[in-house]
């Protein structure tokens, strides 16, 4: 399993990526949460903080909150995936983006793929 050294990560297995925003899950938490079915995002226009839920990701294990790696407005949705959310599965990271943002201060706490991946393999 490779996580992009280009995209920063969370303790929630939330990615956001620094050159257009763009955020999503890892793959890590895709194979954990096996057969997605369906995810539930917000509105564009939506402000939301660090850490505040943005949605729902829905397999046939569980329902998973997805958390904000950085504070700011939804611009963008991801219209493919709320179609197809099994795509996440084979595609996470460059066309499995969930939301996009214009961000409204820093982010303190998120990690390079190099600790995403230490920390996964603690836990």
């Amino acid at each position: 399993m490779s996580f992009p050294n280009e995209l920063k990560y969370t303790k929630d297995h939330e990615w956001v990526s620094s050159s257009d925003s763009k955020i999503g899950v890892t793959a890590y938490a895709v194979e954990q949460l096996g057969d997605i079915v369906h995810i539930e995002l917000p509105e564009v226009g939506k402000d939301l903080k660090q850490g505040a839920s943005f949605g729902t990701i829905e397999s046939t294990k569980t329902v998973s909150d997805l958390y904000m790696p950085v504070s700011g407005k939804i611009t963008a949705v991801n219209q493919a995936v709320l179609k197809s959310p099994e795509s996440l599965q084979t595609d996470p990271y460059k066309n499995g983006w969930l939301i996009q943002i214009a961000p409204s201060g820093d982010a303190p706490g998120l990690m390079s793929a190099k600790e995403y991946e230490a920390f996964i393999a603690e836990h």
